[in-house]
């Protein structure tokens, strides 16, 4: 089983793609740096709630649906 901060960097990656943005047109309605969103795309960070809250209201979504499916056992 994969762990959080891998699904969850692969679930920014996804949506993300779906809206067909790049990772600095995520950061930039994020705000968010770039870079910071990559190593968090790629399972290297554990962002706080707050990020997290700014990555859903960048990609027009809620909080629950960017944390859907991500499981921890």
């Amino acid at each position: 089983m994969m762990n959080v901060e891998t699904q969850l960097g692969m679930r920014i990656k996804y949506l993300r793609n779906q809206k067909k943005m790049s990772i600095e047109e995520l950061a930039l309605e994020s705000s968010i740096s770039a870079n910071y969103l990559c190593e968090l795309e790629n399972g290297k960070r554990n962002p706080s709630l707050n990020v997290l809250d700014k990555i859903a209201k960048g990609l027009g979504i809620s909080m629950s649906s960017l944390l859907e499916g991500i499981e921890s056992f």
